[in-house]
């Protein structure tokens, strides 16, 4: 009776365990998403910017800098092992077989976007410097991103 409860104990415990892992990968991946989409929406006026489409506005570029060299310090540690399984992710298994490359570039797109935020003070300086910013962005999509 009492390997019995125990047992049942134990598997118990092991399925909680096990649920709660993949309630965790889940909550990472969905941070992750919310993290990089505000990334997207910070950076499609900006954008603009470069283009000529939007009028420059300083303090636009300033909050899409600001939110790009936090951010790229907290990235890294939202790919943890398994949660590419999850059904949502648009993360490559490349991330995990490259992760040194791919933390990498977080590291770089920090770097860049923090002297970028001292370097720009206005329109001409914005267009010199912003763009090697964003060049961080489409070479991780091209490696480690599903296309869609």
């Amino acid at each position: 009776m009492v390997r019995r409860l125990t047992a049942a104990l134990a598997a118990g415990i092991l399925t909680v365990v096990a649920a709660t892992a993949v309630m965790a990968q889940a909550d990472v991946v969905k941070e992750r998403q919310t993290l990089l989409k505000q990334f997207g929406d910070l950076t499609k006026p900006v954008g603009g910017m470069l283009r000529g489409s939007t009028p420059f506005d300083l303090a636009t570029v300033q909050a899409a800098l600001d939110a790009y060299v936090k951010n790229a310090k907290v990235l890294p540690t939202l790919f943890p092992e398994g949660s590419d399984s999850d059904p949502d992710t648009e993360a490559l298994p490349a991330i995990w077989t490259n992760k040194a490359d791919f933390d990498a570039r977080f590291a770089k797109l920090g770097t860049d976007a923090a002297a970028a935020r001292a370097a720009i003070t206005d329109e001409a300086s914005f267009k010199a410097n912003f763009p090697a910013v964003v060049r961080n962005c489409g070479g991780c999509h091209d490696n480690y991103r599903q296309k869609n």
